[in-house]
């Protein structure tokens, strides 16, 4: 059985089938028998999405919206997919993505050049189009009303110069993609939650996401809803959490700036031993194995974003 969360108030998660179980999560808001998918992982997932409107009792003509906050490939690679399962979905996306969804050639290329052909093939597969005719690009403010309820996109860059986030104004929840980073459920302890930044490349900008945080905690929202992974409670103590791992994260790059070549490795062992010590503070008791499994993807990516940023700033 996948994981499957209803939260009893229209707001549903569910498992995308993402790499590894309880990494990537889709949320359904439903109102009135109409739904919204935010985030769609890869083609994998459409099997758990159907099974989820199933759950709920219904079926994919009651798919009015597939929305994306950001169109890296663990939230938008299976957007094609569901297009084509749900044919009244309109794909609502920022205006910087809404080109590599209808022609996903460069996206895919892109991919490719950092993880090789064969690896974007065997965990996403063919990345299919989306006709431009249904694809709707949401600027900042833009609203999107499911049967009267009002989903609003804010644009808040910081992990992505195409990212948004969507306010749900009936529960005052927000989906924040990877905006306000990872909190996965194998590390809460005691209903307790751990979270922490994503600096994934190509785009992070410390100064940008500060930014965007700060405007989510600002809307004073009830919930955050995260796509790694899902429901974070007690939002303004881990907004606090969260910024002051990036600060920390960022000091450790800076460290490393002069390291040359082995600033990446060096950053990453770094913030390894750091998240190793915080986690420990937290109070989990999982063996540094299995937690380096959890962290191996994000750790590298971390790490890699970093570099790529210190190779944006002035000499």
């Amino acid at each position: 059985m996948f994981d499957f969360r209803d939260y009893g108030n229209g707001i549903v998660a569910f498992d995308a089938g993402y790499v590894r179980p309880i990494l990537a999560a889709i949320h359904m808001v439903i109102e009135e028998g109409r739904v919204a998918f935010i985030d769609t992982g890869s083609n994998d997932a459409l099997p758990n999405a159907l099974a989820a409107l199933g759950a709920v009792g219904l079926d994919a003509a009651a798919v009015d919206y597939v929305i994306l906050t950001h169109i890296h490939l663990d939230h938008a690679g299976g957007a094609g997919c569901l297009m084509q399962a749900f044919p009244n979905a309109k794909l609502v996306v920022h205006p910087r993505g809404a080109r590599h969804m209808a022609a996903p050639e460069k996206l895919v290329a892109g991919v490719c050049a950092v993880y090789g052909p064969e690896y974007v093939q065997r965990v996403y597969g063919d990345i299919i189009p989306v006709a431009a005719e249904r694809i709707i690009e949401a600027a900042d403010g833009h609203t999107v009303s499911l049967a009267g309820r009002q989903l609003i996109c804010l644009d808040t860059p910081g992990h992505a110069r195409h990212h948004i986030c969507i306010v749900d104004q009936k529960t005052s929840g927000i989906f924040t993609g990877d905006m306000f980073g990872l909190s996965y459920r194998e590390l809460d302890v005691d209903g307790r939650q751990f979270i922490f930044p994503t600096t994934t490349p190509t785009q992070f900008d410390p100064d940008e996401m500060r930014q965007s945080i700060q405007r989510l905690l600002a809307c004073e929202p009830e919930a955050m809803y995260l796509t790694h992974y899902s429901r974070v409670d007690q939002v303004s103590e881990k907004g606090a959490e969260l910024l002051r791992h990036l600060d920390v994260l960022i000091a450790l790059a800076l460290a490393e700036k002069g390291a040359g070549s082995l600033r990446q490795v060096r950053i990453k062992e770094a913030m390894t031993a750091y998240l190793l010590s915080q986690i420990r503070a937290h109070g989990c008791c999982l063996p540094e194995a299995t937690l380096l499994d959890i962290w191996g993807t994000d750790l590298e990516l971390n790490a890699q974003g970093l570099v790529v940023w210190l190779d944006s700033l002035p000499d």
